[in-house]
């Protein structure tokens, strides 16, 4: 009887492994601008809820990041299938994106709290409560994209 338990248990085992990995798609999108192009897909994915200048909200603004790189979404498919069937690559490919996608957070998160310095006015005071120097406020531009995109 144990020994028709291990045999069942060792075939059952052997049926569950998924062997499956797909063939490479002649239009496969290269690995780097998959990083760029699911980096893109998440932030613009998370912004749905974020209002504009205008305080409205935009729905979709995932129909530009394919404009953007120029991706259809079979092609999208069919190389996200490829690279999921791999999952050492993908998770490669994922932690890219984590990582690109924290160096952009504290990236804005520190230009963000310079701005707020340097827009309120530092005052110098004296121990007798006089003002001595009061430094005007400066304002920061925004940063090109192509500045942030060189910055992994």
């Amino acid at each position: 009887m144990n020994k028709i338990l291990y045999v069942f248990l060792l075939i059952l085992l052997a049926s569950c492994t998924s062997n499956t990995i797909y063939e490479k798609p002649k239009d496969l999108i290269p690995k780097d601008t998959m990083v760029s192009f699911l980096t893109d897909m998440y932030l613009a994915s998370s912004a749905k809820n974020i209002k504009n200048k205008s305080l409205k909200k935009e729905s979709n603004y995932v129909f530009l990041i394919y404009e953007k790189y120029k991706i259809d979404t079979t092609r999208f498919d069919r190389s996200n299938m490829y690279y999921t069937s791999k999952a050492d690559e993908y998770s490669e490919i994922l932690k890219k994106v984590k990582k690109k996608i924290d160096s952009l957070s504290t990236f804005y998160r520190n230009a963000k709290r310079a701005k707020d310095s340097l827009n309120r006015p530092e005052i110098t005071k004296l121990k007798d409560g006089k003002v001595l120097e009061e430094k005007p406020s400066l304002s920061l531009d925004r940063p090109k994209m192509e500045e942030l995109e060189g910055r992994e």
